[in-house]
């Protein structure tokens, strides 16, 4: 099932969308479909995000097990050099 939304566009969002569209080989409305679609889904992604960031923060709160900074920062360095990765040890932190 389909729901029907109105929008109210200022008239010079309308030709800009009107124009990408056109360029793109989509209907105004196929384009602002997917641009919501798209938006939404960034949306969704985040909010996953915040919540396994919040999550790991309770895990931390509970254990006081982490990685080192400076592990992590060997590591990222390493991986875009696309080198041998390093292991990455958790360690028991004081709280």
């Amino acid at each position: 099932m389909m729901a029907t939304t109105s929008l109210k566009l200022p008239d010079s969002l309308k030709e800009r969308i009107a124009k990408l569209a056109e360029a793109a080989g989509k209907t105004p409305h196929a384009y602002m479909v997917e641009a919501i679609e798209q938006e939404a889904s960034r949306g969704e992604k985040y909010q996953a995000f915040l919540a396994e960031a919040e999550a790991s923060w309770q895990e931390y709160q509970k254990t006081g097990i982490a990685y080192a900074a400076e592990d992590v920062h060997a590591y990222v360095r390493a991986k875009l050099r696309g080198d041998t990765l390093p292991e990455l040890v958790p360690v028991k932190r004081d709280r």
